[in-house]
């Protein structure tokens, strides 16, 4: 079986729009018609909270069908606190749902595809 790989909301909505990042929504149309796309609660809550129309709430509804939902367990909540901590000890503030969405990924072993600069930081805490 191929590996994972969580897509962070970010990618997300630069491949759902139509005017989105070329190179962004072909990586994101590889990983879903090779099976290897995923994403948790808390990436498809997101989507859900900035979907508009009708339209765009049958492509989440239609990807639903298709796409990993990668669990977020209690050792991904552990995990997501630890990151927390680590990045408030060095002064670094990221949104606690990019901790929580990296933490998932982490923990479920899968690569984590991302257009925001705040996972940057949290893998290098996770790292150190």
């Amino acid at each position: 079986m191929q590996s994972l790989t969580l897509i962070d909301t970010s990618c997300w909505i630069e491949a759902l729009r139509v005017s989105g990042n070329t190179r962004i929504r072909e990586k994101v149309k590889v990983l879903l018609v090779a099976g290897r796309a995923a994403w948790c609660d808390m990436v498809l809550l997101e989507l859900w909270n900035g979907a508009r129309g009708d339209a765009e709430r049958e492509i989440l509804n239609d990807l639903t069908e298709e796409i990993t939902m990668l669990p977020i367990s209690d050792e991904v909540w552990s995990l997501a606190r630890n990151l927390a901590r680590k990045c408030r000890e060095r002064g670094i503030t990221v949104p606690s749902t990019d901790i929580l969405i990296a933490s998932c990924g982490l923990e479920n072993k899968t690569e984590i595809e991302h257009q925001d600069k705040h996972f940057d930081l949290i893998l290098e805490m996770h790292s150190k």
